[in-house]
């Protein structure tokens, strides 16, 4: 049984994080006091406490996601969904339809990407968005060799023209 493992990419967590920080030292460099070879910070500033915060949110975030490790696992038989703390099997045999396409508003790391899946059992579609894991391309080539197995049929439109009800109609 083959099994690949897609990770889930953290770089826009270490970016946010470096960015904050980053602006933290040089507002502190900015606002700061040289008064006789000594440095003194401008602790009254809630500018600062705003940045502080944005800070100490963005390292708790990308810690946070460092903990869950998130992660993507494709076997010959089912879809792995996998965290630290649970593991959800979407077995192949179970999907109604896969849709591979692009989203129209949402980028995620330079890919428009995204594979919608349809369950038999489950009313809501899952939609995976290919950017967000490593190997990108590798996952889009292992999704369509399931999409292969299972049924083909091209999901519902939900935002359809006026102009084009008319013309139907």
């Amino acid at each position: 049984m083959s099994e690949k493992i897609f990770r889930y990419k953290l770089d826009f967590y270490y970016q946010q994080a470096v960015i904050y920080l980053a602006t933290l030292v040089l507002y502190v460099g900015i606002r700061g006091n040289f008064i006789e070879d000594q440095f003194n910070v401008v602790f009254k500033d809630p500018i600062l406490y705003i940045i502080i915060f944005f800070v100490v949110l963005s390292i708790v975030v990308l810690l946070l996601n460092i903990w869950r490790d998130r992660r993507l696992i494709i076997t010959d038989d089912a879809i792995i969904f996998q965290s630290r703390g649970k593991q959800r099997i979407l077995p192949i045999n179970e999907i109604e339809w896969i849709h591979i396409g692009k989203e129209r508003f949402v980028e995620t790391a330079g890919h428009f990407q995204s594979v919608n899946i349809q369950c038999k059992d489950r009313p809501i579609t899952l939609r995976l968005r290919v950017g967000r894991y490593e190997k990108s391309r590798e996952l889009v080539a292992e999704i369509e060799r399931i999409a292969r197995q299972v049924p083909q049929k091209n999901p519902p439109r939900l935002h359809r023209s006026r102009k084009m009800r008319i013309q139907q109609g």
